[in-house]
């Protein structure tokens, strides 16, 4: 039963297979010789070169041409040697596919890294970010389209798999019915997603507030969207939500803003001198732009007054601080300056105590 599997039952001999070996080792040091000949040369050129993008690139797809090349080299062995040829054909049909499609996918990874990468060293951060939004969701869409046809053409090739493929080409309609409906939250949420790239209403590192909570996008997916709020909570909100429902984005054209510090104050309370003081603080302040600071009373009622303060600042977060440190100064300053603008709950008991003491 096992005597097929002696190597003096083997059809092949002895000189065969030392011939077949010695073809397949040079076919493998020439290839690997050519790739590193041509690498070699490629990192002249991209070294040579002010672009970023080049030398990602080669970086990344230096060892899936590796192994390309190596089958290139084995496919032109394959030709001469009848041995090889026999084995390769048919394990050349699963090869090449994943190959190909190795070398494909770290293209794209690579000259989305690149693209990254150049666009770090530029000093204008809001298009930064534009461009990094596009870049990350057409690449990772590129990739999975990718990964799903090297498995498509892998699994062609499998002659099970293509029976089976072949007979359920029968019932079709049911079947792209079914396949449609399962589907359909996959390709909304694909749909979204290139929406986003191509429309931008949001992009990696803008700064939302969606759901009440205000956050920075830290990564933008087909399905999902990260938002990381102050307190290092991760908000993970579905893609379509940025689509079909309204929210703010806080740095879509700049980090630029006017934020407001609301005090609400007695009516007897002088806003001259409070406007005043101000002013002469945000002026001081390192962290005030120039833009626009104003003090406004925007509502009077019976027990109080509410004074809205403006100010600006170049960033969000510089604008935070300016407000809290100005809101922080202001309360310090009516507290020395003018108490008796500070609202107070006075409840009078004068009466009450004379009528008590009198009983």
């Amino acid at each position: 039963m096992l005597e097929r599997y002696y190597p003096q039952n083997w059809p092949v001999s002895y000189e065969g297979l030392i011939h077949t070996a010695i073809a397949l080792g040079v076919a493998t040091f020439l290839a690997l010789a050519l790739h590193w000949i041509v690498f070699k040369l490629l990192g002249r050129v991209t070294r040579a070169s002010a672009s970023r993008v080049d030398d990602t690139l080669v970086a990344k797809i230096r060892k899936p041409m590796r192994w390309a090349m190596i089958a290139f080299g084995i496919s032109i062995a394959a030709e001469n040697d009848a041995l090889i040829g026999d084995g390769w054909d048919t394990l050349i049909r699963y090869l090449m596919p994943a190959v190909i499609g190795w070398v494909a996918f770290s293209f794209v990874k690579g000259l989305a890294a690149g693209y990254e990468a150049q666009l770090a060293v530029t000093g204008e951060e809001v298009l930064h970010r534009g461009y990094r939004t596009r870049i990350a969701i057409l690449s990772r869409t590129a990739r999975v389209a990718i990964v799903i046809i090297t498995i498509s053409l892998i699994m062609v090739n499998i002659p099970g798999v293509r029976d089976v493929g072949t007979t359920m080409l029968a019932s079709a309609g049911l079947a792209a019915l079914a396949v449609g409906a399962a589907a359909q939250p996959a390709l909304k949420s694909l749909i979204a997603g290139l929406q986003m790239a191509l429309t931008q209403p949001l992009r990696i590192g803008d700064l939302v507030k969606v759901d009440g909570q205000a956050g920075r996008v830290e990564e933008i997916r087909m399905s999902f969207v990260t938002v990381r709020t102050w307190d290092e909570r991760v908000m993970v909100v579905p893609t379509s939500r940025f689509l079909d429902q309204s929210f703010e984005n806080w740095s879509r054209v700049s980090e630029k803003l006017t934020g407001p510090v609301m005090l609400h104050l007695d009516p007897a309370a002088e806003v001259e001198p409070i406007r005043e003081e101000f002013e002469r603080f945000v002026k001081a302040h390192p962290l005030w732009d120039g833009r626009n600071l104003a003090l406004l009373m925007t509502e009077a009622y019976p027990e109080s007054i509410e004074l809205r303060l403006s100010m600006s600042a170049d960033t969000i977060g510089d604008l935070f601080t300016l407000r809290c440190e100005a809101r922080e100064h202001m309360v310090a300053w009516l507290r020395k300056n003018q108490p008796d603008a500070l609202i107070r709950h006075r409840l009078e008991v004068e009466a009450a105590n004379q009528r008590a003491m009198g009983n």
